[in-house]
């Protein structure tokens, strides 16, 4: 998992801006990294340019959120099924008429992977004006926060990191490999 966190800065950071819209647009929809790492060097290397990354980034995973949603809903069962068994399709469709863009909501705030999310909320004909509306919400304050914590405490974010980059590095990914856990064991 570390290296494809090192494969991903090396090819979206030369990007800046558009390799962050990049990322974001790609794990809404179908990549493993979490756009979260590159929107931190972005804004640590930038810092005057953080309100504008956290708006590419919340943009771009919203877009790709919206191609996500259309894997599930265009594809439906063919897709999704040679991805999951039908046990763990059926566990989440409960989840959906539980809880509706809740699940939403809740996915794209937390470390759960968004793409999980995007492409159910498709396949389970979840509002899509809603589904934006819940998208953008969540994702916008996801990232307002790492951006807002980044803009406040930008050399204490990077002495830590200058400092301690092991265990940073290991913390994202603690973080990447417990959301697909809590999915994991959710659809268990």
């Amino acid at each position: 998992m570390v290296n494809i966190v090192e494969w991903t800065k090396e090819l979206f950071l030369p990007l800046g801006g558009f390799g962050l819209f990049l990322l974001a647009f790609m794990e809404a929809s179908f990549f493993p990294v979490p756009p979260d790492i590159l929107l931190i060097v972005l804004s640590l290397l930038e810092p005057e340019n953080i309100g504008l990354f956290v708006l590419v980034c919340t943009l771009g995973s919203v877009l790709g959120g919206v191609f996500g949603y259309g894997l599930g809903y265009f594809f439906k069962y063919a897709f999704v099924e040679k991805m999951f068994s039908k046990d763990k399709i059926d566990k989440v469709h409960r989840l959906y008429e539980k809880h509706g863009v809740l699940a939403v909501f809740v996915g794209g705030f937390t470390p759960i992977p968004f793409k999980l999310i995007t492409i159910s909320a498709g396949l389970f004909y979840i509002d899509f004006v809603k589904f934006i509306i819940v998208a953008l919400l969540s994702r916008g304050l996801r990232f307002s926060i790492v951006g807002g914590l980044l803009y406040f405490f930008n050399s204490a974010v990077k002495r830590f990191i200058e400092n301690y980059f092991g265990v940073a590095s290991l913390l994202v990914v603690f973080i990447v490999l417990l959301g697909y856990w809590i999915i994991y064991k959710k659809l268990k």
